[in-house]
């Protein structure tokens, strides 16, 4: 039988992070040991309340899903079906569990995985580096000491948006992408995405709440930037009702329930023409370089939550002038640093 333990670390963000809906100072986030013979499995829950998620939920779910597992760490299938029937959603607690497997089945095959998913590094993504909300002047600052970023994922959603895209592409040539994280209505994000088209924006993620459908629709109809969904699309279910009215969608791990979901949703968005990118919520460089394995199929990747904390617990993926650059270690790769 495989043995589940788990323990809270809490994540220190280097500078507070803000966001429309709030600032954030910690990650209270859970580390998920499985043991498995002479195999250990690593796994990370970043839980965020806004999917209803504590660091105090993800323990309870651990304890509940022990003596659940089986003895067959190969049997992912199974075993995360059964965790669906003991509770109803918990992606991210379900995710550390999802992630800890794949690193054992990975050691025992003794390969990575991105190897045992059949992709090719080389083909792995450039993320994107965040700027949270700030002044004009000192996202410009922010954006100048990102320079090593050729992306910048630029959070908005107040009401000097514009003047924040502006002074950033004051200082920098880089790729901008822009976040709203639900802060416009459909009317001020139609203005407001149309004003920012001359600054070379890439796409724009989740203008508007996330349960206005005919909204995002009515903001695609009416602006020349592609519409990226991320609080709209949480699980695969989600894709097709969502895939008429947005251009793309942000698969997270924690959302969906961990890399097998994952997979999943990327091969429905892709039979649905939908663009994919993967993000994250802020994690150490375990959870990151979970989802850094699968960036070789999709079309963006914004996996830096490692890069905005202090003390980093893990070592897995690095970042090379933007790119990931995937370990070449059995499972995920990830070492906790001594």
């Amino acid at each position: 039988m495989m043995h589940i333990d788990a323990k809270p670390i809490d994540l220190t963000l280097t500078v507070p992070f803000r966001i429309s809906r709030g600032v954030q100072h910690t990650s209270p986030n859970v580390i998920v040991q499985i043991n498995n013979n002479e195999h250990i499995g690593y796994g990370e829950a970043a839980p965020d309340e806004y999917y209803g998620e504590t660091q105090e939920t993800v323990l309870a779910c651990v304890a509940l899903f022990a003596g659940n597992l089986g003895n067959d760490p190969f049997t992912l299938e199974d075993i995360m079906e059964r965790l669906d029937k003991i509770i109803r959603l918990n992606p991210a607690a379900k995710a550390a569990v999802d992630m800890a497997l794949y690193d054992i089945v990975g050691k025992i095959l003794n390969i990575p995985l991105y190897k045992l998913l059949g992709l090719n590094p080389a083909h792995a993504a450039h993320t994107s580096f965040t700027l949270g909300l700030d002044t004009p002047v000192n996202m410009a600052k922010k954006a100048l000491l990102a320079r090593d970023y050729p992306i910048l994922k630029v959070k908005v959603g107040t009401r000097h948006d514009i003047d924040i895209i502006k002074a950033i592409r004051d200082v920098s040539s880089a790729i901008i992408r822009v976040d709203a994280n639900a802060g416009w209505t459909p009317k001020e994000a139609i203005k407001n995405i149309n004003a920012l088209a001359p600054y070379n924006i890439e796409f724009v993620e989740q203008p508007i709440a996330a349960h206005d459908l005919a909204g995002l629709k009515l903001i695609r109809d009416n602006v020349s930037i592609p519409i990226i969904a991320d609080e709209s699309c949480v699980t695969v279910e989600d894709i097709p009702r969502i895939s008429g009215h947005v251009d793309g969608i942000n698969i997270k791990l924690m959302k969906c329930g961990g890399i097998g979901h994952a997979l999943k949703m990327i091969h429905v968005a892709r039979a649905h023409n939908l663009l994919v990118m993967i993000g994250c919520m802020i994690e150490s460089s375990l959870a990151i370089t979970a989802a850094a394995h699968l960036t070789p199929l999709v079309d963006y990747a914004d996996l830096d939550g490692h890069l905005l904390i202090n003390d980093d617990p893990y070592t897995g993926v690095t970042v090379e002038k933007g790119k990931l650059v995937l370990p070449d270690a059995p499972g995920l790769g990830v070492k906790a640093r001594s």
